[in-house]
């Protein structure tokens, strides 16, 4: 049957761009100043164009650049020729033949979700339909010295950011130093959370929460190495319910092996980067719903384009809980704007079908 000319893929360009950070940053494992992404840019034979991004961290996604290239280059021959209609299908067939390049199908799955919204004139969200309008988004405060972190806490601040995201992991004492100093240049109405990003162990995550929680901590994501899920349990369930899976979760089977009761962990966070795109990130949170488990949608240093998809997918889950999407705030140039409104910390999305960006 023939593929009508709106829904049949004509071309696919792959690239990469390095893209420069205006503030370097330090978590637990290096520290940062530029990032490289990888795009993927599709065209229908009607002339629709649509538009993915990708972020490979090899320590979160255990996927090389090199690897992420390779296999989109591959990626974009297999797309030339597709029926948009069949969407899931394609995205499916790409899980099965790419298993371990989780943004190179990111890439993909979002071009392909971009052109399609925009072939149907409609946002993505409205595909899905949408739960929410507005939230707001964490900002992220990487490992620095006290006084550092205090300075960057009052910037934010003043720019109207209502939820400091604070990266600890070195040592307890220095962590809940910094996060006390904090909290107390910030007052009460700013929320703040945490990231250890795998750098504590049973003890250490027990004595961090002890020693903050009359101090307003409202999560804290990753608290031990992924390899470690059992010493979870080690955990008394008052600090597991505030406890985020983010390495631990790169796919809908650990998201449900996850949510088998006792709960290791009482929030998951999406990334679109780790668990290979829109399908699969809406398919953890249709689990997260069901087992009553809160969702974050996160990300990494990342293009408009994948920040706007997550926020998509975000505001059409009944669990969305929170956001944490500043991974462009930082970029010093991208390849497209718009996509999503920021004000006061607050992120809505903005006008137009599909992803709603345009080329810069």
């Amino acid at each position: 049957m023939k593929i009508p000319a709106k829904y049949k893929i004509k071309s696919v360009r792959a690239y990469s761009e390095n893209l420069e950070l205006t503030r370097p940053y330090t978590i637990a494992y290096q520290t940062f100043d530029s990032v490289e992404n990888i795009f993927l840019e599709l065209q229908t034979e009607a002339g629709i164009i649509g538009v993915g991004a990708g972020s490979p961290a090899e320590f979160v996604t255990g996927e090389s650049m090199a690897s992420a290239k390779a296999s989109l280059s591959t990626i974009a021959d297999f797309l030339i020729g597709a029926d948009l209609r069949r969407m899931d299908a394609i995205i499916t067939r790409l899980h099965e033949l790419y298993p371990n390049n989780p943004t190179a199908k990111a890439a993909a799955d979002i071009a392909l979700h971009d052109a399609y919204g925009k072939t149907l004139d409609i946002p993505l969200v409205d595909l899905w339909g949408r739960v929410h309008l507005c939230l707001p988004t964490s900002i992220t405060i990487g490992i620095k010295s006290i006084e550092e972190s205090v300075e960057e806490a009052k910037e934010y601040m003043d720019l109207g950011f209502k939820v400091l995201k604070l990266k600890t992991g070195k040592t307890v004492e220095e962590d809940v130093a910094i996060f006390s100093k904090i909290r107390e240049t910030v007052g009460k109405s700013i929320k703040i959370r945490v990231d250890a990003n795998q750098g504590y162990g049973v003890t250490e995550t027990k004595a961090f929460y002890q020693q903050t929680k009359k101090l307003g901590l409202e999560l804290m994501e990753q608290p031990m190495h992924y390899d470690d899920v059992k010493l979870m349990k080690k955990l008394p369930p008052s600090i597991r319910k505030i406890c985020m899976a983010d390495e631990n979760l790169k796919s809908n089977q650990h998201a449900l092996t996850l949510a088998q009761k006792p709960l290791h962990f009482g929030l998951y966070n999406i990334k679109l980067m780790k668990c290979g795109g829109i399908m699969a990130g809406r398919q953890i949170a249709a689990i997260a719903d069901l087992a009553d488990i809160g969702l974050m949608w996160g990300c990494m240093d990342e293009s408009i384009i994948s920040i706007t998809a997550a926020l998509h997918a975000a505001y059409a889950s009944p669990a969305t809980k929170y956001i944490d999407l500043d991974g462009s705030f930082d970029l010093a140039k991208d390849v497209v704007e718009g996509g999503f409104i920021l004000e006061d910390g607050m992120m809505r999305i903005g006008e137009g079908a599909g992803l709603g960006v345009v080329k810069s």
